[in-house]
């Protein structure tokens, strides 16, 4: 699978999580610190959230994943992106019911909280995890979809 990966900044979380990735052949496209040659701009969490967020929306990537400190600045960045869904977890089950009630497509990760067991657990959970069929799952991810679009399509003043 290709997934794009970023952080506002290089941790021994993300070198773990990059590691378990590679391990399991996964092509990573890199973004924001994670980049070598980063420039400052390209580091700042916005700006990772954002190219994270694209690669997933512009089908490029089938699934990113994101850091930063508390996660909850990549989170709010990426959700602006068209078709994103990202979620910030912190446990295995969150990224699991994630995956499956929510068709999240974004696994964001808080550089403070996360230990590099927890977030192994989460990889797996998230990677094995598919999206649940039933009828009113679909139904929620269909006005969660309407909901995008209404805001989309208009100024949000107006909505």
């Amino acid at each position: 699978m290709i997934i794009a990966i970023g952080s506002d900044e290089r941790t021994e979380l993300t070198d773990a999580v990059i590691a378990e990735l590679e391990s399991k052949g996964h092509v990573l496209v890199r973004f924001g610190a994670l980049k070598d040659g980063a420039s400052p701009d390209e580091k700042r969490w916005t700006a990772a959230a954002r190219a994270v967020a694209q690669a997933v929306s512009q089908g490029e990537c089938q699934n990113g994943i994101l850091f930063c400190w508390t996660g909850t600045g990549v989170a709010m960045a990426a959700n602006k992106v068209p078709n994103v869904r990202a979620a910030l977890c912190t446990d295995a089950q969150t990224a699991q019911g994630a995956r499956r009630w929510n068709d999240a497509n974004v696994l964001v990760m808080s550089l403070r909280l996360t230990s590099i067991a927890v977030a192994k657990e989460m990889l797996r959970e998230w990677f094995i995890t598919l999206p649940d069929k039933d009828e009113e799952n679909q139904r929620c991810l269909a006005e969660l979809q309407e909901i995008e679009k209404m805001y989309l399509s208009q100024n949000v003043s107006e909505a």
